[in-house]
């Protein structure tokens, strides 16, 4: 066979291989979408006034005893409000927060990465935003909220989310960042972040998504704005290393966490 028949033999494969994954990917992506393997409807326990009229859902934790309590506004990953950020919500309301994990997809979660990819992509992170604002202003209103200690938490996904968040909403008292992506670096994009309380961003070493370098120009940027940080880089972990499992091992994990109790105790209840 001539070379130049082969080589287009093999760039046809190629091609239709190509197009097999694709189709099989997307194909992927709607089964879950209209079969999922689980629902926000069936974690949320509450919901709240969106904009424009629209209804949010989220899943609300509280402490025991009376109020009024600091609260955490809690983001998730990008697979959406599930059952691991419930457990990390719980966990938190335990130290002694009112906790809001908000559903920043309108009800869209899934198990699944590609159709995780494919929320991030899809879903307007100016809804997000505005979404995330509406979802803080509730936990504002109530009564037993401390409307001046209200923190947020985020990971991955969701990092990025409440990194964004304290760009555009002053009255964020704390803002603690697990390894959310594009790390700002331009101090004028910082927004009112120099107006609010103080940031910590969690960061993994071996993270791939998260250049080092972008990390550490976050810090420039924020240092350059006067925004009260501290950035801790774990070593020997990659991207996505606190979970509910992870919580319950000796480890980076479990270390994380703790810096997070103590960050937030430190800025949401500073009679302790």
């Amino acid at each position: 066979m001539p070379a130049r028949k082969l080589l287009t033999r093999i760039l046809m494969t190629i091609g239709v291989l190509l197009a097999l994954l694709v189709l099989a990917i997307f194909g992927i992506i709607a089964f879950d979408s209209f079969f999922p393997a689980q629902r926000v409807s069936d974690i949320a326990n509450v919901t709240f006034n969106g904009p424009d009229g629209v209804t949010l859902q989220g899943y609300y934790v509280q402490p025991a005893g009376e109020g009024p309590f600091p609260a955490i506004l809690m983001v998730h990953e990008f697979f959406g409000l599930n059952e691991d950020i419930i457990k990390k919500a719980d966990l938190l309301a335990e130290q002694g927060y009112v906790v809001l994990a908000a559903d920043a997809y309108r009800g869209n979660t899934t198990r699944l990465i590609p159709r995780a990819i494919w929320l991030v992509l899809s879903t307007p992170s100016e809804r997000v935003s505005a979404d995330l604002q509406s979802a803080f202003r509730y936990l504002a209103e109530l009564p037993q909220v401390d409307a001046q200690r209200i923190g947020t938490v985020g990971f991955c996904f969701g990092g990025t989310q409440v990194m964004r968040l304290a760009t555009v909403l002053p009255d964020v008292a704390a803002t603690v960042i697990f390894y959310g992506s594009g790390p700002i670096t331009d101090p004028a994009a910082l927004g009112v972040m120099d107006q609010g309380g103080p940031v910590l961003g969690i960061y993994g070493e071996n993270d791939q998504s998260i250049p080092l370098d972008q990390v550490r120009g976050f810090e420039l940027a924020m240092q350059a704005r006067g925004v009260e940080n501290r950035v801790t880089i774990y070593p020997g972990v990659g991207h996505a290393f606190v979970n509910s499992q992870t919580l319950a091992q000796p480890g980076p994990a479990q270390e994380a966490w703790i810096e997070m109790l103590n960050f937030l105790n430190q800025q949401l209840k500073p009679s302790l």
